[in-house]
C-alpha cells in the first residue's frame, strides 16, 4: 500500500498546471480546460509544452528509479507504483481529483520499468503527430502499441498491466474520441509551435 501511496502522490503533482502558473496563467481556464502538456503547448507554445510533458514524465520516472535501485523494490511493485502515479497525473488530489489524460506520466513509467520503450513510444507517436496532427489518437495508438509489444516480447503480466495503463489514458481521452469521431478535434501543430515561440521572442 506504501508503494502505491507513493507513486499516487509523486503522480498527482501537476507540472502542467504548477508551470504555466509562473506565467500568471491558470490551465484550467484556456484552451481545453486540459491539465496536460498538450495543452500547455498550444497556449504557451512548445517549449512550456515540453517542459511540462518531461516534468510530468520525471514524476513517475525518478521515483520508480529511486525505489527500484536504492529500496530494491521488484518489477511488479515497481509496475504497481507507476499505475498509481499515472492515476495521480490522472485524478491529482491536488486538484480536487481533476488532472491530465496520463500520457507522459506513462512514458515516464515506461521508461523506467523498460526502458527501450521509450523509443518504440516516440517512434510510433512522433510521426502520427506530424502527419495527422492530433496528438490524442496519435498518443492512444502510441500506448496500445506498446502495450500489444508488451505482450509479445515481455510477457503476460506485463502486457496487460501496460494494457491498462493504456486503456486509462483511452478512458481520459474519451472527449477527445468522440470530437474525433464528429471532425472536431483540435490539430496540432508540433512544430509550428516552437517555430511561433521563436518568432515571438526575436519581436
Amino acid at each position: 500500500m506504501l508503494i502505491a501511496l507513493v507513486g499516487y502522490l509523486c503522480g498527482s503533482i501537476p507540472f502542467s498546471f504548477l508551470l504555466p502558473l509562473l506565467k500568471g496563467i491558470d490551465i484550467r481556464r484556456v484552451g481545453s480546460g486540459n491539465v496536460g502538456g498538450t495543452n500547455v503547448l498550444r497556449e504557451l507554445g512548445g517549449y512550456w509544452g515540453a517542459l511540462s510533458m518531461l516534468m510530468d514524465g520525471l514524476k513517475s520516472f525518478i521515483p520508480i528509479m529511486i525505489a527500484r535501485y536504492v529500496f530494491g523494490i521488484t518489477t511488479g511493485q515497481a509496475m504497481m507504483m507507476g499505475f498509481f502515479a499515472c492515476l495521480g497525473h490522472s485524478y491529482s488530489v491536488f486538484l480536487l481529483f481533476r488532472g491530465g489524460k496520463s500520457v507522459s506520466s506513462s512514458v515516464g513509467t515506461f521508461t523506467a520499468i523498460k526502458g527501450y520503450f521509450v523509443a518504440i513510444f516516440f517512434a510510433v507517436w512522433l510521426p502520427l503527430v506530424l502527419i495527422t496532427k492530433y496528438v490524442s489518437i496519435s498518443s492512444i495508438i502510441a500506448l496500445y502499441s506498446l502495450a500489444a509489444l508488451g505482450f509479445l516480447i515481455v510477457g503476460l503480466d506485463f502486457g496487460l498491466w501496460a494494457l491498462a495503463i493504456a486503456t486509462l489514458s483511452a478512458y481520459r481521452h474519451r472527449s477527445n474520441i468522440k470530437r474525433l469521431l464528429n471532425g472536431t478535434e483540435k490539430k496540432t501543430d508540433l512544430i509550428g509551435s516552437f517555430k511561433k515561440r521563436l518568432a515571438s521572442n526575436k519581436e
